[in-house]
């Protein structure tokens, strides 16, 4: 398990910690505008988000500052896992903020900060997320529930979902 003092990185994937910030950055090899709409359309959504093995169902998703986002993670092994949140910024193709909850007992009270910045990089695209939680406590919490591994194949999926197109 990385912790949050510690840096991950694979072919694809850097991610490390700065503070209570969690950072992750990975070049797409597709368009910021294909990458950003990957993002903005809920029917690309289900296409990609999620680790291997579950599905995701958008329930909501009014991108506007103050608008709402509900996705439901489904997987055979486990319970729905509702995510949800709000827009802050939306600043096409370059960057949004968002709220992020897991929408189960015990974890509403988490609202963690999320800034998705898209980069044009010659034709491809350098996505940047950084994830901001309260504290480097709760960070290493959600360090702990395996979330790198989920977040790498979210993102691996992505990747394929661009070279399909």
């Amino acid at each position: 398990m990385i912790m949050a003092t510690e840096r991950f990185r694979n072919d694809t994937t850097t991610i490390y910690s700065e503070e209570a910030d969690l950072v992750w950055e990975r070049t797409f090899d597709a368009p910021r505008e294909l990458v950003w709409q990957a993002f903005m359309d809920p029917e690309r959504i289900p296409r990609w988000w999620g680790p291997h093995g579950t599905t995701a169902t958008v329930v909501e998703m009014d991108v506007r500052p103050g608008g709402r986002w509900r996705y439901i993670s489904r997987a055979p092994d486990r319970d729905d896992v509702p995510f949800m949140g709000e827009y802050l910024e939306v600043e096409p193709p370059e960057r949004f903020r968002w709220t992020f909850i897991v929408d189960v007992d015990g974890m509403r009270d988490h609202v963690g900060v999320e800034t998705f910045t898209f980069e044009d990089v010659g034709g491809k695209t350098r996505l940047t997320a950084r994830s901001h939680f309260p504290s480097v406590a709760e960070l290493e919490g959600a360090l702990a529930t395996g979330m790198i591994a989920g977040g790498v194949e979210t993102w691996d999926r992505l990747a394929a979902m661009l070279a399909d197109g």
